[in-house]
């Protein structure tokens, strides 16, 4: 597992990973770890429950434009994870997106500055890949999700809909 980078923060040093298919079954448990995730993601994760999950995994890592990054602490715990992709858009003068998404911490480390220091680092992360917007969405009930965004400088500036297919 190849490092991307390594954040120093209070609590200790994180290293930051794309994620792998080895990594699926604590991802996937990180996922299911809140109220929302309980009702969405996989509750089991034999191998065979993973199947899902290691398709869309392959077809992230397929394309250049996403990024599925791992955090995990020094006693090599998967700790965070989030979604970065780049969105090219002929809007606003043709400007690249960053679109972050599936934004979870751990429970156990939450607090710790942590979040802040990801959030961060995919902000950087899409200026250095061009991208000029970063924009995400979070689910209505996250209310400490939307503090924490508005904190850094997002703006509920949209409202999103979304269809089940």
């Amino acid at each position: 597992m190849s490092t991307l980078d390594t954040l120093e923060l209070p609590t200790g040093r994180v290293t930051l990973h794309r994620a792998s298919e080895a990594d699926l079954p604590e991802l996937v448990a990180l996922l299911a770890d809140d109220a929302l995730g309980r009702e969405r993601e996989a509750r089991e994760t034999e191998e065979a429950a993973l199947v899902t999950y290691a398709r869309a995994l392959a077809a992230i890592d397929r394309d250049p434009a996403h990024l599925l990054l791992i955090a995990r602490d020094r006693e090599d715990r998967l700790i965070a994870t989030m979604q970065l992709t780049l969105l090219p858009s002929l809007s606003r003068g043709g400007t690249t997106r960053l679109q972050i998404e599936a934004v979870r911490v751990a429970a156990t480390v939450r607090g710790g500055g942590l979040g802040t220091a990801l959030m961060t680092w995919a902000l950087d992360w899409g200026r250095q890949y061009g991208a000029s917007l970063a924009q995400l969405t979070t689910d209505r009930a996250r209310a400490d999700a939307h503090r924490f965004y508005e904190r850094l400088g997002f703006v509920a500036s949209h409202e999103g809909l979304k269809l089940e297919l």
